[in-house]
């Protein structure tokens, strides 16, 4: 599966001083991470025909476009705009259909009101204490069936020790980078 993506070429050309000021906010949605990829190429390898998909923080948003592309139907949200934006010309660039919304962790109803998914997406999301808290909490409204992609920040080890209270949680290499990817299921 190959597809055409746009991208900024510096995400430090982003950086916005008055939303860091106002919510410390940094356009990581910009950058190609390892842990987007192996979970694109994960989701790719998968028959999601006719599975409802969520993906928080979607950044560039290629495991919501792997997942359309496999027969899903999809919700890619983030908090940023930008990245909203980006990925709906990325989506249309490359024939996908795929919904995209505006959603922050803290405000999650559009995706509580379409709940329960079959499947919730996340590429390297655990790299601030406030979203393993936020994750914690929201997960488990979403669905049974959650796929993580993490490079081994500091917070992952402390999320799945406080996420097997509630999930069944089976991890194993991606096969890039240091990336690891954790099914969680109740």
């Amino acid at each position: 599966m190959r597809l055409a993506i746009v991208r900024p070429p510096s995400a430090d050309e982003l950086i916005d001083e008055a939303a860091f000021d106002e919510e410390e906010f940094l356009p990581y949605w910009a950058e190609l991470w390892p842990s987007g990829l192996a979970l694109a190429r994960h989701v790719a390898g998968r028959d999601l025909a006719g599975l409802r998909v969520a993906e928080l923080g979607c950044g560039l948003g290629l495991p919501s476009l792997a997942a359309a592309l496999r027969g899903a139907d999809v919700l890619a949200t983030d908090w940023a705009e930008d990245a909203i934006e980006l990925l709906r010309r990325n989506a249309e660039r490359n024939g996908v259909f795929l919904r995209v919304a505006r959603v922050r962790w803290s405000e999650p109803e559009p995706l509580l009101r379409a709940a329960p998914w079959d499947l919730v997406l996340g590429a390297d999301l655990l790299y601030e204490r406030r979203n393993v808290e936020q994750l914690l909490e929201l997960l488990p409204q979403l669905g049974s069936e959650v796929l993580l992609a993490d490079p081994g920040r500091p917070l992952e080890p402390e999320f799945l020790e406080r996420a097997r209270s509630r999930w069944q949680i089976e991890s194993r290499p991606a096969g890039i980078a240091r990336v690891r990817l954790h099914s969680l299921r109740r």
